[in-house]
């Protein structure tokens, strides 16, 4: 039976190990936290997954809360008109600053589009625990250990296989950045987390569970995600705030009730009709909040141990994607199944360098196109086409319903979404 180390308990290390652990490998999972530090502890992300990503859940039966988490038929992009662009002020903890003469008031353009599949938002906390005891319970080696270089010189001797898959900590390093794949040097956008019971429906579609993008031109974007968390159905307010502008505000605020009130009143400026449906909303515990930011970075896949063993990294370990357009978790679903088939495929022959290489490149197959449209919505201002194609979603339902589903499904974004005459081409072809 092959041994298999898995460092990691997030989306891609537990769904690998669950995969590999009904195939009958010896599979030990490390993770630096118990699942019941796990499940009471601070938020660690947000996450939207798309029918693609879960039906790999699916396949691996691991889709525990299907049946509880809200279930999202719809994506939708709101524009602000009137882009407020003055640099953030002396306000006090948990407060925006006022408002400067041109802010954000109404929506240059508003649509919604249908997803092909349902999506789901379920909360790392719920998911990750959930999963980690059942690896257990079905017989998996459960190691907490905050894993370090050293350590994994000393486990590579003893497993056939060492797999990273935790995206933070000291493993993140030994794996070099790839320069070609990694445009930017610095985070691109402040990120500030609350998850809120009480957020009313959408007026313009009540009846219908959807994530909202909301962009605000030359300050940042607010993402409202409906979702699953230790208290119930809940909603997931999430600011993107441009660095250096009135979003990235959060850096001081320690409070969670700052936090939330910071995060009501910048909604207020910014994005008003997102606001009217928060009137009642409170955060769903005590560690319902997160404040972060990272470069968005593609690294080799392949990292060497002082002792000459090799380390293959998993998921946003090797592409850490800004989470603007919500695939992080999507690309760990995908590169856990594609991992998951190299492993089988690979028999009882060595886990080496090509080997290694060659399951990286299944995964970027997959993860290169989020990577591509991901990088392009960061940029700014978008070009011409783009707002054009983002125009024409709000009379064409098609044009909508394709550009949500691409958050499904990003490589059928290539040409159109990218190439000026592609995308005049695709808005000819769609005209009424």
């Amino acid at each position: 039976m092959r041994k298999i180390l898995i460092v990691g308990a997030g989306q891609a290390g537990l769904q690998l190990a669950l995969g590999l652990q009904a195939r009958d490998y010896d599979v030990t999972v490390m993770s630096n936290r118990t699942a019941d530090e796990i499940r009471t502890g601070r938020v660690t992300s947000t996450q939207c997954m798309f029918g693609a990503a879960l039906a790999h859940e699916r396949a691996a039966g691991l889709d525990f809360w299907s049946d509880l988490a809200p279930r999202i038929t719809g994506l939708g992009i709101s524009v602000a008109a009137g882009p407020e662009v003055a640099a953030p002020g002396a306000a006090a903890p948990g407060m925006a600053p006022e408002p400067a003469a041109g802010a954000a008031s109404a929506r240059a353009l508003d649509w919604l589009g249908r997803l092909d599949a349902p999506a789901q938002s379920v909360d790392q906390r719920v998911k990750m625990a959930g999963w980690l005891e059942t690896f257990a319970e079905r017989g998996g080696k459960v190691v907490v250990h905050a894993a370090t270089a050293a350590d994994l010189d000393y486990f590579s001797l003893a497993y056939d296989l060492v797999l990273v898959a935790a995206g933070k900590g000291e493993t993140v390093s030994m794996f070099r950045p790839d320069a070609a794949r990694s445009p930017y040097g610095t985070p691109q956008r402040a990120l500030a987390v609350a998850y809120v019971h009480g957020l009313g429906p959408r007026p313009e579609h009540p009846d219908v569970l959807a994530v909202r993008c909301n962009l605000v031109p030359g300050v940042g974007e607010l993402i409202v995600i409906p979702a699953l968390t230790t208290s119930g159905p809940c909603d997931i307010l999430f600011w993107e705030g441009v660095p250096g502008g009135p979003v990235d505000a959060f850096g001081s605020v320690k409070d969670p009730a700052d936090h939330l009130r910071l995060t009501l009143d910048l909604m207020r400026r910014f994005t008003p009709w997102e606001y009217e449906r928060a009137s009642a909303v409170e955060l769903t515990d005590p560690h319902a909040t997160l404040v972060g930011g990272f470069t968005p970075t593609v690294r080799e896949p392949v990292a060497e141990l002082p002792g000459g063993g090799l380390v293959l990294g998993v998921a946003d370990v090797i592409v850490a994607n800004d989470p603007l357009t919500g695939q992080g978790s999507n690309n760990a679903a995908k590169c856990a199944a594609a991992y998951l088939a190299s492993i089988a495929e690979r028999g009882e022959l060595p886990f080496d360098r090509s080997w290694m290489e060659a399951a990286f490149a299944r995964f970027w197959s997959q993860a290169g196109p989020s990577t591509r449209w991901t990088n392009a919505m960061l940029a700014a201002p978008q070009p011409d086409h783009v707002h054009a194609l983002l125009t024409a979603a709000v009379t064409r339902p098609p044009v909508a319903d394709r550009i949500a589903n691409g958050f499904d499904t990003p490589a059928d974004f290539d040409p159109w979404f990218y190439e000026p005459e592609a995308a005049a081409d695709y808005l000819s072809a769609t005209a009424p």
